[in-house]
């Protein structure tokens, strides 16, 4: 299996370092709210990545943590009012629940930061130990970035043409700005009651700690591989390698992998834009997690993704085809044809998960089924559906139509044969956000339960 290594900036071989299996550590959310579309990029594509994992035929040991401290969340429990735990649960839950939603796989830990504070204490104590880390006059420690050689190496940093010296407090900070960073923030007034006792007096851990400690712990000081969106790759990468590496001078991972950005129909994600959305905002607006998913894999990971309604409309289209197709579908001898495609789309995912060649390669195989049969076929979507998670085996079971969707079937019906079109596409998004789907046939309309 070849992949793009963040930090030789080529393809490898992704291999083991041991007991082929791969230990993979990715940054999981920061619950202050609900996750948004960007951040299911990200999950998505690390799902791709560890469903290909196992389906090259090694194992895997994933770990995500859960940011429940930070400046967003202290800052969001205080003005709720309410204590931290409390207020961050409500976006664990959700994050959860979406995650099912979308078909992704657990990770096998989800480590959250503020049960792992003494971890976090110790490794800070060892960089001062080191020389690598200092504390200030109000009692934080800091990273000295000038004392340790190697910083800059996944970013490709030019020291001589950046602003340095600055001490960046703030957990997130000006990507120009190559300053030493806070590694145990002290208390303020504004933490309010958030904070613990340390040997520098009561304060918090810095963002950047909480990976670095964590990812130690359950994957070890040297492990396979690390994987975010690219705007993690620096400072917040750049300084868990500084950490990790400074503190035990091991290699801290040997594969590093980033996806793009995600925009929405051409431009930045922005509330001011109009154009922020939760999945919720999603499933809302008549979508199900099955098309949403569909529009998130569907790019290679290392390419801006482009967002829009009318992917989620061609999404639901092209799942209905591979439903259509894979209803016909039987076990048995595979044939020829059927393996060949197989063996492209394996030949896709595992050349750095190259996900418009594998669905090109899946299409193939619709056609082709569609026009010599489907018997014997049926392993080989259930294959390539190891990867993809998108596809529905097995016809829709009968569910009890609700009285206030048989009503709008009845309206709808009605309205074709009256052929007044625009009301009857109306009544079939009213039923679809519902969560119900419409297909009209020769022998009239049947609605289906949304998977």
């Amino acid at each position: 299996m070849q992949v793009f290594n963040s930090l030789t900036r080529c393809n490898e071989e992704l291999k083991p370092l041991s007991n082929n299996e791969i230990r993979l550590y990715t940054c999981g959310p920061t619950v202050y709210n609900y996750a948004h579309i960007g951040n299911f990029r990200a999950y998505a594509f690390e799902d791709i990545l560890r469903r290909a994992i196992q389906f090259a035929g090694m194992k895997i040991r994933q770990v995500m943590n859960l940011t429940d401290v930070d400046d967003k969340t202290i800052r969001g429990a205080n003005q709720a009012g309410i204590p931290l735990t409390e207020y961050t649960k409500t976006y664990k839950d959700a994050f959860f629940a979406d995650l099912a939603k979308l078909n992704i796989q657990p990770a096998e830990m989800y480590p959250a930061a503020t049960d792992h504070i003494p971890e976090m204490i110790e490794l800070v104590q060892k960089l001062i130990d080191k020389g690598v880390a200092y504390q200030s006059d109000d009692g934080s420690v800091y990273f000295n970035v000038r004392k340790f050689p190697g910083y800059g190496k996944l970013a490709r940093i030019d020291f001589d043409n950046q602003r340095t010296g600055a001490r960046c407090a703030s957990d997130e900070y000006d990507k120009e700005n190559v300053g030493d960073f806070a590694l145990w923030k002290s208390w303020e007034e504004s933490d309010g009651p958030v904070g613990w006792d340390s040997p520098w007096g009561k304060g918090r851990p810095g963002w950047h700690i909480e990976c670095s400690a964590m990812s130690m712990k359950y994957l070890g000081e040297s492990f396979d591989l690390h994987t975010g969106g690219i705007d993690n790759l620096f400072p917040h990468h750049e300084n868990e390698i500084a950490q990790a590496e400074a503190a035990t001078g091991k290699p801290f991972v040997t594969t590093w992998m980033h996806c793009a950005h995600l925009r929405v129909n051409g431009e930045k994600m922005s509330k001011s834009l109009g154009n922020f959305y939760t999945l919720r905002d999603l499933i809302d607006k008549g979508f199900s997690g099955r098309e949403i998913r569909y529009v998130l894999i569907s790019s290679h990971y290392r390419s801006a993704l482009n967002f829009a309604f009318d992917a989620l409309a061609d999404a639901r289209k092209s799942l209905q085809r591979i439903d259509e197709c894979v209803d016909k579908c039987s076990d048995g001898a595979v044939p020829d044809w059927a393996q060949e495609h197989l063996k492209r789309f394996s030949e896709a995912v595992l050349d750095d998960l190259n996900m418009p060649r594998a669905f090109a390669s899946l299409f193939d195989l619709v056609r082709e089924t569609n026009a010599k049969g489907g018997v014997g076929v049926l392993s080989v979507f259930k294959r390539m559906d190891e990867v993809l998670g998108v596809i529905f085996f097995g016809k829709a079971k009968k569910v009890e139509l609700p009285e206030e969707i048989k009503q709008k079937l009845e309206a709808r019906a009605a309205a074709r044969a009256a052929k007044d079109w625009a009301l009857s596409d109306k009544l079939r998004d009213e039923i679809a956000s519902l969560g119900w789907v419409v297909k009209d046939s020769k022998e009239g309309q049947t609605c289906t339960l949304r998977t």
